[in-house]
């Protein structure tokens, strides 16, 4: 049986795969997170210490997968962002353990970005209707602009194996090219499903009223959904045309890379799109702080553990909330 998905790293003569150890870890980490979350409700002592727990977890959890996103999927963004979670993590649990007990709302909501990330990762079902929506229409787009590549499934097309692919869904994208097919895959992190996760529980985890909840939940997914689509024609074209071959000798250093048509891949995606997309996500944060300014709690948390200083976000975006900013319960609602 072919696994899901491989990762294999190899360092000084070792080699491990942390996608094989991150899945238990993740496991531990949604139990943990939302287990706190239930805990909180009656016995907060006990919330406190599991949630700390899961704390520890998730740094052990971004430790592991460090080496993929550094090593494998060569994501300078990805990976920095990664090592840095790992300290982040660990300072995140000090602080709920010492009384900060905003912390409870951050912990809650990385569960519940859990509950929506999750199911799209174990149910294949569900990952491949996402999957070939998305691809479906991307291809839309392309056409629309004039590019029409084939769309194949499998894991082989015209009897060449597909680079890379990691489920047989009609879900790649074929160009022909003179010196050989070009294909580009759209997998699950190219569905956007990663951000708005992380939108989504941060939405559903603060005091707000239901219906001004659901409201910019269902705004702030439909403009990271859409941006998405956007995101993949980019990348289609500037990699399927050979757009963006700029400075190869650079890029294929910085990257080692031995295809020199890989280049505009990694120009457009992990450097142009990828920058892009945080510059995206910090425009969508703000315009929802005007939205949700019950959302501050989680945004001032963040920032106090990245920088050490406290933020007044409320005051400093002059806007009012219709709750204080207090730690959620799930019936607060």
């Amino acid at each position: 049986m072919r696994p899901l998905l491989q990762s294999t790293v190899s360092f000084g003569g070792l080699s491990f795969d942390p996608l094989v150890w991150s899945e238990p870890l993740m496991w531990l980490v949604l139990a943990a997170f939302l287990g706190s979350a239930v805990l909180h409700q009656f016995a907060e002592a006990w919330a406190r210490r599991v949630a700390v727990a899961g704390w520890g977890l998730f740094a052990a959890f971004w430790l592991v997968l460090a080496p993929h996103f550094i090593l494998t999927q060569k994501s300078a963004i990805e990976g920095v962002g990664g090592l840095a979670a790992v300290p982040l993590s660990l300072y995140a649990g000090y602080l709920l353990w010492n009384g900060r007990d905003s912390l409870f709302v951050l912990t809650r909501a990385i569960g519940l970005m859990g509950i929506v990330y999750v199911p799209f990762i174990t149910v294949d079902p569900l990952r491949q209707w996402i999957v070939e929506l998305v691809t479906d229409q991307t291809a839309f787009l392309l056409s629309l602009v004039g590019v029409d590549p084939l769309v194949v499934e499998g894991f082989t097309h015209d009897g060449i194996r597909i680079a890379t692919k990691q489920y047989p869904y009609e879900s790649t994208f074929w160009f022909e090219h003179e010196e050989g097919p070009i294909t580009y895959n759209i997998l699950l992190a190219c569905t956007g499903m990663g951000s708005i996760s992380i939108f989504a529980g941060g939405i559903l985890a603060v005091s707000a009223p239901l219906r001004r909840k659901l409201r910019t939940l269902a705004v702030t997914v439909s403009v990271i959904y859409v941006l998405n689509l956007f995101r993949n024609v980019f990348i289609a074209i500037s990699f399927g045309q050979q757009r963006m071959q700029w400075f190869e000798g650079v890029v294929m250093s910085l990257f080692g890379l031995s295809d020199p048509r890989m280049v505009s891949y990694y120009v457009a995606d992990r450097i142009l799109a990828q920058t892009g997309s945080v510059v995206v996500l910090v425009g969508i944060t703000w315009l929802l702080v005007r939205e949700l300014p019950e959302i501050t709690i989680l945004v001032e948390d963040l920032l106090f553990l990245v920088t050490g200083t406290e933020y007044d976000l409320q005051s400093a975006f002059d806007i009012e909330s219709d709750e204080t900013d207090v730690p959620a319960t799930p019936g607060d609602d």
